[in-house]
């Protein structure tokens, strides 16, 4: 990029030469020059190639936030690195504002100067071109980065609502899992008593009488004297007597009644689907 602004100015200062060729300053014209004119001609071309040089740096920065701004990551770069990329395009145009002014300033020294300065002036046009152009790149670039950050933003806003939703279906899901698993709890849940025949008739379980046959009341039930169970774990139910009745209406052939070694008698029910089919209530007489 150096190289690209050093050749122009190199021929400038050919042309200057051949230039001072054609018209050769007699000697007396020589003298008429001062030291310090001099001293202000070779300060102003020094001036000038430090500006060549600052503007083919300043390509140089830019063609370099040109490449990151157009790469397709740069929708992925962190809000650091994107206000980073924003830093030097404000610096940048501060730099480029400073450069005009050094060529305007020079520009004015260049006409106060009573010397031929055409071949400078139009150094400085040239210069003034390179910066406006530079100037134009570099708002292209911060409006590039604004509709990145914008396009960011609605990508963000997006997986916000996406993960709402998400979150929204998720929570109806887990309702809709515990509404299932509360249902299964509940159809799962089945009541037994245990009770001698007075115990029984008193809580109005039962109807009893003489030469009556005993006979389960239809509803009603005292649930306060029947202990809550769930059909998929009780298989098996110490009735802790040495006798016992079903007298509800399971199928007998969905349990058995079981003694131990003391004649103490357990229920176990081999067929829960069917044990269950009929009531979810289970009446034991233990007498």
């Amino acid at each position: 990029m150096k190289r690209s602004f050093t050749i122009p100015f190199v021929s400038v200062l050919l042309l200057a030469s051949c230039s001072q060729k054609e018209n050769k300053p007699t000697t007396e014209e020589t003298l008429q020059l001062t030291q310090s004119e001099l001293a202000q001609a070779v300060a102003d071309q020094d001036s000038l190639l430090s500006l060549m040089n600052d503007i083919s740096e300043g390509m140089a920065q830019i063609k370099e936030l040109e490449h990151i701004l157009a790469s397709p990551s740069i929708n992925n770069e962190t809000a650091d690195k994107r206000q980073k990329i924003k830093d030097d395009i404000i610096a940048i145009q501060k730099e480029l504002a400073s450069r005009r002014d050094r060529l305007d300033a020079l520009e004015k020294k260049l006409k106060k100067s009573q010397s031929d300065n055409s071949t400078l002036q139009k150094s400085i046009e040239t210069l003034r071109a390179q910066i406006d152009d530079q100037d134009q790149t570099i708002n292209s670039l911060r409006t590039s980065l604004a509709n990145a950050n914008s396009h960011i933003e609605v990508l963000t806003h997006d997986v916000d609502s996406l993960n709402s939703t998400v979150a929204i279906v998720d929570q109806a899901r887990q309702e809709a899992e515990d509404q299932n698993v509360n249902l299964n709890n509940e159809l799962a849940t089945c009541f037994y008593a245990l009770g001698n025949k007075k115990e029984l008739k008193e809580h109005n379980l039962i109807e009893t009488g003489f030469l009556r046959k005993t006979k389960v009341m239809p509803s009603d039930y005292e649930s306060s004297y029947f202990t809550r169970a769930d059909k998929r774990t009780l298989t098996l139910l110490p009735l802790h007597s040495t006798k016992a009745k079903v007298i509800t209406n399971q199928p007998t052939d969905s349990y058995t009644i079981e003694s131990d070694a003391n004649g103490m008698k357990s229920l176990r029910i081999t067929d829960p689907t069917r044990f269950w089919q009929v009531s979810n209530f289970l009446i034991v007489q233990i007498d």
